[in-house]
Order: C-alpha cells, then structure tokens, then sequence
C-alpha cells in the first residue's frame, strides 16, 4: 500500500504542487499564500476573475506559480483545466476544493418556484458536482504518479447547522462532506488522503455585507470568541490537514467555527 507522497513526519520534504480552486480572493488567496509561504509550488484557479488571479500569483513568495481558469459548471472544462495545473507545475500533488457559489437568499416560503430551482442548480454545479468532476480528474492524475496526495475540501457549518435562508448553500456542502468520506475510503489503497473543514462564518469580502452593522454584532456573536474566523486561521488548518502529519485524519471533517456550533 503507498502511504503518500510526502517524507516522514518532521523530515524535510520537496516543494508539492498545490491546485487551490477559487483561490483569486478570500479563503482561497490565504489558502494560496500559506502554501507558498511553505516553499510550495501554487496553479491559482480563478472562474472569471483573471486580473486578480494573476496578481496573487505575482505576490506569491518563491516561484512556479500560475494562474488556471476554468469554468467549474463545465464538466468538459475540468480535464483542461487539471491538463493546464500538471503542465504548468510538473504534477499535482495537493487539491483543495475551494471554489464555491453563494447566491442570494431562497428561503422556501417567499422565493418563487423558478428563483428557488435556479438556486438549487447553480449552487450545486459548482459547489458540489464541480468539486466532484476535478476530484475525479485529479485522482486519477495522483494515481498515475503512485506519488499519493491530499485533497481537502472547503465545506461548511451551514453543513450541520442549517442554513434556512441558503438552503442550497448548506445542503451542497453537506454533499461535499459525504464526498469527501466516501472518497477518503475509496482513495486509500493509492496513498491518497481526503478531509475537509467546516468553517463558520470567515472576515472575507463575499460576507462583509452580512457582517456590518447589527447583523453582523449578532454573527459574530454566535461565538464565545465574539468574532468570526479569519482567512488565515482556515488556511492553517487546511495546510496541516495536508501534511504527512495528517495523514490519518483521512476522512475527518475539522469544525472551524469558535465553538458557535458544537456537535458531537
């Protein structure tokens, strides 16, 4: 059985080749730099924002670095795409599954039959079957190299704790969870771990309306911290669950939300 591509816990190991999807901004960038910061070699992936890709890529420390884009919706996208990231870096050693799609409210009883199918549809070909579709393509990738790999998913708290004005958003990131363990068991036999985190709410510009004002007094509230998680701290966690440390965290899904929704 192949353990993985990485040295022994604590040993030096060669810089990885790191696929961050949606990484032009937010938890994407962070995830991006501390990567970078650790001597890692980056494929930035954007959907429409290039200008912003290619400046993060420019920002980043070492070099290798590129810019990706790719249309995640687009099953005939991912190949080329996933093509582009081996090209460019020589191999994929690290997924992150981070790109994903926030539409506006669509709470069942006032949203209208077709806003509430349209919700549905373009939540879940981003955030779950375009999650799935680069998976596959990036397995099989790790599998020809017999190198191993990590692949970790960006989920969500909205996952457990409902999300009743998103319900899209929750339940495509519950799927992407269910993804990940079913593949974490899948992926074994080739040295491939897969987990996933489950951030509550992060500082990041895609919330920062929800964030202001009162709304977002009550937010951050949720927490005993009174805050909400920064880009970096998700970051952090992500990297270690890419570590050979990690490996046997294969299949975990990490709460990251400041204790503002325990389970058990």
């Amino acid at each position: 059985m192949n353990t993985g591509n990485d040295s022994a816990p604590g040993a030096a190991r060669p810089p990885r080749r790191v696929l961050v999807t949606g990484a032009s901004g937010g938890i994407g960038a962070a995830v991006a730099r501390a990567f970078a910061a650790q001597g890692d070699r980056i494929a930035v992936h954007y959907s429409s924002r290039v200008d912003r890709a290619d400046r993060l890529v420019a920002e980043l420390p070492g070099d290798g670095h590129l810019a990706v884009g790719a249309d995640l919706t687009d099953p005939a996208a991912v190949p080329p795409l996933v093509a582009a990231t081996v090209e460019g870096l020589g191999g994929v050693d690290v997924l992150v599954n981070n790109a994903a799609l926030l539409t506006p409210a669509h709470p069942p009883v006032t949203t209208s039959y077709d806003d509430w199918t349209k919700a549905w549809r373009d939540v879940l070909a981003v955030n779950l079957i375009g999650a799935a579709n680069l998976t596959h393509q990036v397995a099989v990738r790790m599998i020809e190299q017999g190198s191993g790999g990590r692949i970790v998913n960006v989920g969500s708290r909205g996952a457990f704790r409902g999300e009743p004005e998103h319900p899209a958003y929750g339940a495509s990131k519950a799927g992407l969870h269910a993804l990940g363990q079913s593949l974490a068991i899948a992926l074994a036999p080739h040295g491939i771990s897969v987990t996933s985190v489950a951030p509550g709410f992060v500082d990041t510009e895609r919330v920062s309306g929800r964030l202001a004002g009162a709304a977002g007094d009550a937010i951050r509230a949720q927490s005993p911290f009174d805050r909400v998680a920064t880009p970096e701290e998700i970051a952090a966690a992500v990297v270690y669950l890419a570590s050979a440390e990690a490996l046997w965290a294969s299949g975990t899904i990490l709460d990251l939300n400041g204790a503002s929704y325990l389970r058990t």
